[in-house]
């Protein structure tokens, strides 16, 4: 078996993972029972994608670029009534991101570059139906959505179920050619009307849908279910291994019924399946996530705080952290709920290593050093990324007006604060030591500003450049800095399981998820680059927003240095 690069960090390339769908197919290389390995990716195009897609698309590309193979892009496209080409091209995007660089030799796409579309096989899929009936494994049923399920349910026979071949025929052609409403008539197999598996009670293979379709337009008015355009359409792209979730096991057997059924020339793909991701403080429904969007309770489907793709790209993770979560995580055969904070260990350890050192004021006070000279202004060293000596140092203004953190700061400090206080000193990091020496507050007896004293011999090389204090705290130069909208997100939910005993997801929203403030910026991130990520120092990890402006950036913050809902646990 190959390896998986470590981009993130450029240490030595990690085992690429072992789990029993791997082991699998590690078995078939080995007995050459396939020319080449072939997976796809099939999603429905009915929303955007989630983070419980990329763990699907790291599984399916992953194996692909570990066994020399192909994984498909293809839009499994069945329901016009759902679809939308807003949702193909939000796919394709996220799709592209998450393996670009990594499994991007391993896409499979139509000869035009296009990914491929179960709707590119409806004529093929129809045939596939006329097949059945001709052999008497389906018939045209006459019985409302209502009454299939109910008699599905009782394990009753459909009064159409004996109807014969011809007639089905006719009946089939007349519903493609559009005679029938909505409802009126369905396709079934006729497997077993009382199988203890309730999917092979005769289910559903065509259904009536006068509506346009994204990519067909109004050619059709009749659509293959799901089930039966999926295996179908493995076959026909020459699939090998079908990779579902775990909730398709049940599937599975009318997955392989309907290929065995056809007298495929070619060998036939196999379905396997894995559990879910389900991530603690999130929620995973598509049908949730578009309530919540429609709603207007987030800012759309790439809102930061949502588990969209799109969403988790804008607030400023890399695929790099995305695709070591899900190789970290594993594959299994047991659905559980995984730690949000073991995703947030992933970002941060990328981050960690690739993130470009700042300095920002996110709510700044003003500090004035007295003793500094009017107009001065000095420019000081400062390092890029201290876990890359290739990052090299970069020069920072300072100035005898600067804004540090309100945080950093307290007039009546509690106990073992070892920051700025009166009386007290701390180190300007990369700069002085300095000593507050005054508090001014303005009419409402708010602080307006902080005038202190600077030991200007405790700059590195100077006299008292060796001086210890307990505390160091970061600065921006007033004269220089930037201002920028920094929002600053946080988990969506306040509790791990937002539905747990059947609540209603929303009654846990986050009012804090979401915070806006107008920060100071040191100069240098006037010219922040959408693809670098940045660590705010002592702060956070931020990448700069599509919103922003040329004169106005805008800065997500992507996560915090540490995890503040463990300390926040640990307090309860």
């Amino acid at each position: 078996m190959t390896v998986a690069n470590n981009e993130a960090t450029g240490a030595s390339p990690a085992p690429a993972p072992s789990d029993f769908i791997r082991d699998i197919v590690a078995q078939h290389v080995a007995e050459k029972k396939y020319p080449r390995i072939h997976t796809r990716f099939p999603p429905e195009p009915n929303g955007y994608l989630h983070i419980g897609h990329a763990k699907s698309i790291c599984l399916n590309f992953g194996i692909a670029r570990e066994f020399g193979g192909v994984c498909n892009l293809r839009m499994d496209d069945t329901n016009p009534t759902k679809e939308d080409i807003e949702y193909v091209e939000s796919i394709q995007a996220d799709v592209n991101w998450l393996i670009a660089g990594w499994a991007d030799d391993q896409l499979g796409l139509k000869s035009e570059a296009k990914p491929f579309f179960a709707s590119d096989y409806f004529e093929q899929i129809y045939e596939f139906a006329i097949a059945l009936i001709q052999k008497g494994k389906a018939y045209v049923c006459d019985l409302t959505p209502d009454e299939t399920d109910e008699y599905r349910r009782h394990a009753k026979p459909s009064p159409f179920r004996d109807r014969g071949v011809e007639e089905n025929l006719a009946l089939f052609a007349r519903m493609k050619a559009g005679e029938f409403p909505d409802g009126a008539r369905t396709l079934r197999a006729k497997i077993q009307v009382d199988a203890p598996n309730i999917w092979l009670r005769d289910p559903l293979l065509y259904r009536i849908r006068h509506a346009e379709h994204h990519h067909t337009g109004a050619k059709w008015c009749l659509y293959p279910m799901y089930d039966f355009a999926h295996c179908l359409s493995d076959y026909l792209e020459g699939i090998t291994h079908s990779i579902c979730t775990l909730e398709f096991e049940v599937h599975r057997p009318l997955y392989d019924w309907i290929l065995e059924s056809l007298d495929l020339p070619r060998a036939l793909p196999h379905q396997y399946e894995f559990a879910r991701l389900s991530l603690g403080y999130t929620i995973m429904s598509k049908r949730k996530l578009m309530q919540l969007v429609m709603e207007k309770l987030v800012r759309g489907w790439d809102d930061p705080r949502l588990p969209t793709i799109s969403g988790i790209r804008r607030r400023g993770v890399t695929p790099e952290a995305l695709r070591a979560f899900a190789y970290h995580i594993g594959i299994t055969k047991y659905n559980g709920v995984t730690d949000v904070a073991v995703l947030e260990h992933a970002i941060r350890e990328d981050l960690n290593q690739r993130a470009l050192r700042r300095l920002a004021v996110l709510r700044p006070v003003r500090v004035v050093i007295t003793n500094f000279p009017e107009g001065k202004m000095e420019e000081l060293d400062a390092v890029n990324n201290p876990e890359d000596e290739s990052a090299g140092k970069r020069k920072i203004p300072f100035s005898r007006e600067l804004y540090i953190e309100r945080d950093d700061f307290a007039e009546v400090p509690p106990p073992k604060f070892f920051r700025l206080k009166p009386g007290g000193e701390v180190r300007l990091k990369y700069a002085y030591i300095i000593k507050c020496d005054e508090v001014i507050k303005d009419a409402a007896g708010n602080i307006a500003e902080l005038r202190c004293t600077a030991d200007l011999d405790s700059k590195t090389g100077g006299a008292t450049a060796g001086r210890k204090v307990k505390g160091t705290i970061h600065w921006v130069s007033a004269a220089h800095a930037v201002d920028a909208e920094c929002r600053l997100y946080d988990r969506l939910f306040t509790e791990a399981e937002p539905e747990k005993d059947g609540r209603d997801f929303k009654s846990v929203l986050n009012p804090h998820s979401l915070e806006v403030v107008t920060a100071k910026l040191e100069p240098g991130l006037k010219d922040a680059k959408a693809e670098e990520r940045y660590q705010f120092e002592r702060l956070a990890y931020f990448a700069l927003d599509p919103d922003s402006k040329p004169d106005r950036p805008v800065f997500n913050r992507t996560i915090t240095l540490r995890d503040t809902w463990a300390k926040e646990a640990g307090k309860a």
